[in-house]
């Protein structure tokens, strides 16, 4: 045999053995829907929450419910809007839409968005934005309120939390080392920025602290702790702002996540307010996307409304989140591995 021969040889088989290993690597991959989810009813589910549902043994998602395939005046579809669920039951591979929440506890048809919900001594706790009636445009007073479940289908209103302002939305709760309780939240009167309150029982809020995270404009503050530190991402409308922290008092500003269009169906053009979920050394974030739209918050002229569906809808997807050099990244392009597991 040549020595030409004898390389060949060995190429075709280093070749052949690279193509075998591709596929076992493929294979090994559980990929992540794209979309993850898009709500049946209205096309419209943003703000994820997820939860682990310890009576039926599967993972849950809420959300905003907008109403992006009926077209309506100006924003009227993000009002009036209540809060969708969906369930898992293979892991986070398929969600099945489950209804709609019935939260009113006022006559008539009012607004919930972006729900957080914890577990804590039995009882599942729903911190949601409750605004009056259904309006056009963007305003009126928001608050945000607290609903207790055993089961995450029956909620009984409690109150409405006395935090910074009557114009605050997007809660995140987080149970601190000492046991108590803070909550991170958006303040529209104060330019947009996030404010911080804490308790002990989660009725009873002190009165709110200077701002937590200042400066631009931004929303939907979501706290977790992952890789040793503390970490909270903010909506800047152009992708997810990250903070870093080791002691939940002073926030590092980092760079921004999910601020450039995926290349997977629907993920474009970034990633807005949603929810991140923790497992060891893992970690997911969950996002919503305006995938008819160039950028987060530009939608197309619409004066015979030929665009409204396209402007509206929304989308769910998930993306993993690497510590990489002392921070966090969020590279959905990539394959990555995709797995809820059930918790200990």
């Amino acid at each position: 045999m040549s020595y030409s021969s004898l390389i060949l040889q060995v190429l075709f088989f280093l070749f052949s053995f690279s193509d075998l290993w591709a596929q076992r690597l493929d294979t090994s991959i559980r990929k992540a829907p794209a979309p993850l989810y898009r709500d049946p009813i209205y096309d419209g589910a943003a703000d994820p929450v997820l939860i682990w549902n310890r009576e039926e043994k599967n993972w849950w998602m809420f959300y905003s419910a907008r109403r992006a395939n009926i077209p309506t005046y100006d924003v009227s579809a993000y009002y009036g809007t209540r809060v969708g669920t969906a369930s898992s039951s293979d892991h986070g591979k398929t969600w099945i839409f489950r209804g709609y929440l019935d939260l009113e506890f006022e006559k008539g048809m009012n607004t919930f968005w972006a729900p957080d919900i914890i577990f804590h001594e039995g009882i599942y706790h729903m911190f949601v934005v409750y605004i009056r009636g259904v309006r056009n445009h963007w305003g009126g007073d928001a608050h945000i309120v607290h609903f207790t479940s055993k089961d995450l289908w029956s909620w009984k209103y409690d109150q409405p939390l006395k935090l910074s302002s009557d114009k605050v939305i997007d809660a995140t709760i987080f149970k601190m080392p000492d046991g108590k309780f803070r909550i991170w939240y958006k303040d529209e009167s104060r330019g947009a920025i996030t404010m911080m309150s804490e308790s002990a029982d989660l009725k009873n809020w002190e009165t709110a602290r200077e701002p937590a995270i200042g400066g631009k404009a931004h929303e939907g503050p979501k706290v977790f702790r992952f890789k040793d530190y503390y970490w909270m991402l903010t909506d800047e409308w152009q992708g997810m702002r990250l903070y870093r922290s080791t002691d939940l008092e002073h926030w590092e500003k980092q760079g921004l996540i999910l601020d450039k269009p995926g290349k997977r169906e629907d993920d474009k053009p970034s990633g807005a307010h949603g929810d991140v979920i923790v497992f060891g050394d893992k970690a997911y974030v969950f996002y919503f996307t305006h995938p008819g739209r160039n950028r987060h918050s530009e939608i197309r002229p619409d004066p015979n409304g030929q665009w409204f569906y396209t402007n509206h809808r929304t989308t769910i997807q998930v993306a993993p989140l690497e510590f990489i050099n002392g921070t966090l990244e969020a590279e959905r392009d990539k394959p990555f591995d995709f797995y809820l597991p059930d918790p200990k």
